[in-house]
């Protein structure tokens, strides 16, 4: 970044709200991670709002993205700036992980696509992604965009996060059946564990 970001957040029982104020982007968003699938998605890239909503629907994650970017440059500001935003909020929202299961997974196909995503929200950034997307642009959103936006999610939720297309020919089929996958992954590591309720998922006691 080129500027340094202000944040702020209010953080009640699951809900957060991040904002983050750049030189590039300008960017709210708000999370309930006991939702029910709500969105209200505004970034500018139609195929990119069209995205976050999978992670909304399919997460069960009321999500509200509000993105003010430099749009006239390119896309990748915007799209890694809200990853980045997401992350900081969903680390907010969990809070000290006590109860979390911690782990999630998922298998994911669109018609010809098929892609498996796994988390850890062990505190340990990383993102471990493949997909070889067959075109470079859906509609006004650059493929290599997926990339960054999961980096900047990774980094700030600290997640382990790992993201295989294992098989596809439509790169909307690819990049959708990534971010559908993700959303269901991350409900999973989230959800609240009643086995483990007041403890934390770790035998070193800290995540």
């Amino acid at each position: 970044m080129t500027s340094s970001a202000l944040i702020s957040s209010i953080s009640t029982d699951r809900i957060a709200e991040v904002s983050r104020n750049t030189a590039e982007t300008r960017i709210t968003v708000r999370i309930n991670l006991d939702g029910t699938g709500q969105s209200s998605l505004h970034t500018g890239i139609g195929f990119f709002d069209h995205m976050l909503e999978q992670i909304a629907r399919h997460g069960l994650i009321d999500l509200e993205v509000h993105a003010d970017g430099d749009l006239h440059i390119d896309g990748h500001h915007t799209v890694e700036d809200v990853g980045i935003t997401l992350g900081q909020a969903v680390a907010r929202a969990v809070g000290d992980k006590k109860g979390l299961r911690r782990y999630g997974h998922a298998y994911v196909p669109l018609d010809e696509a098929l892609t498996r995503v796994v988390i850890d929200l062990s505190g340990r950034p990383g993102l471990v992604q493949n997909i070889a997307f067959t075109s470079g642009m859906i509609g006004a959103f650059d493929t290599q965009l997926t990339h960054e936006f999961f980096q900047g999610f990774a980094n700030h939720a600290g997640a382990t996060l790992h993201i295989d297309n294992l098989r596809g020919a439509n790169a909307h089929h690819q990049c959708e059946t990534a971010f559908k996958a993700f959303a269901r992954a991350l409900r999973f590591a989230v959800e609240r564990d009643a086995r483990s309720a007041g403890t934390i998922p770790s035998t070193k006691g800290l995540l």
